[in-house]
Parts: structure tokens; sequence; C-alpha cells
């Protein structure tokens, strides 16, 4: 439902994130299936490109689901996700998903933001050699994004841009919390901020 009416109200591609549950990158058979319905619907409904990552227990590249998940895919484009922070040797994992045909793949270079791994980002792109797109997220602001897309020679990069709304109930329950005690707070809503997201372009244009 959120894609088709996103679809109906944007011009930009729009990518789909195939992520059956939060937690590792090690999935079961079930979510595997899963993820396959997601891919498929998704294409049904529009998508112009398809976001997901995979792992082995050990920390590489789970080959053998990617190229599965990739057959079901094309002919859209394909971005690998953050779960490429996780990997044991981030520059095999760059040739690994090069070899398997990923358009795209999103980091924060291997810590805990992109900030903080910029100089790993630049070394992947150096080695990317235009064979992938490496692109840095991951706590990117109008404050720091300069400094990244400088630092790291990118061309792409993403982020959140959000900021919290507060909700238009008048009546509010203080004694329920839908969900985990640490998960976002009940009466206040994350939305995509339009300055932002005005701001974060013209500085990326700039730059560019």
């Amino acid at each position: 439902g959120l894609l088709q009416v996103v679809k109906q109200c944007v011009r930009v591609p729009v990518f789909v994130m195939i992520r059956p549950r939060g937690g590792d990158f090690l999935y079961s058979d079930r979510e595997v299936e899963v993820m396959k319905a997601d891919i498929r619907l998704a294409k049904l409904h529009g998508a112009d490109g398809l976001v997901f990552g995979a792992l082995t227990e050990d920390g590489r590249i789970d080959t053998e689901l990617c190229t599965a998940l990739l057959a079901v895919c094309r002919p859209l484009p394909v971005t690998f996700h953050r779960a490429f922070d996780m990997v044991h040797d981030p520059l095999v994992a760059l040739e690994t998903l090069i070899s398997l045909g990923f358009e795209r793949v999103l980091t924060s270079g291997c810590d805990s933001s992109a900030l903080e791994g910029l100089s790993l980002i630049k070394r992947l792109a150096e080695q990317a050699k235009g064979r992938i797109v490496v692109v840095p997220g991951g706590g990117i602001t109008e404050r720091n994004l300069q400094r990244i897309l400088e630092g790291s020679t990118a061309s792409e990069f993403h982020c959140s841009a959000r900021s919290a709304r507060d909700s238009g109930m008048k009546f509010r329950n203080p004694n329920v919390t839908m969900g985990a005690s640490f998960s976002a707070p009940e009466y206040s809503i994350k939305v995509a901020d339009v300055a932002k997201v005005r701001t974060l372009n013209a500085i990326a244009k700039n730059i560019l």
C-alpha cells in the first residue's frame, strides 16, 4: 500500500527495501520465502529497484542467497544495503558484490556513521573504480554532508532527512506503550522533512 501511494505522489525512482525483520542478516528458509514474495509484489506494484542484503554466519556475503534473490529482482537494479557494514572483510565483500551484479552498495564504512567511516568509504570508492556505486549512509545531516561527499568522492548519498512531529491525538493514555520500551514515543511521529531534503539537495548540487 505504501509503495502504491508513494508511486502516485512522486516522480523520482522508488527503490523498495526487502527486509523481513530487524536484527541480523542471516535468514531462515521461511524468511527467504517472504523476501522472494515481497520482491515479486514490489515489482508488480511499480518498484523501480530493490534493496536487500544477506550474510553468512561467518560474516561474508551470502552469494548463494543473493544470487537467488537477484534472479527474482531482475531486470530491476539492485542495491546491497548496510548489511555490508557487518561483513568480516569489506574489501573482499565489495568484490563479491561486483561479481554478483549489484549496482550499488550502501555503507557507513563499517562504522557507527558515515563520517566515522569516511576513510574506508573513500577506499571502497577507489577500489570500485566505477564498477559499483558506493553510497555513503548513516548519520548524514546538513552539517556533515559536504565533508562526507568531498572526503569520500561519492556521487550519491543516503539519509533519512526526518524530523519529529507531535501527534494530533488530544486524548493520550500515558500508561501504554505499543511495542518495546525503547521504541519511538507513542505521540511523536517521524516524518520526511521537506526543508531538510531541499537543503541537502542544494549542498550536494553545489559539490557534485
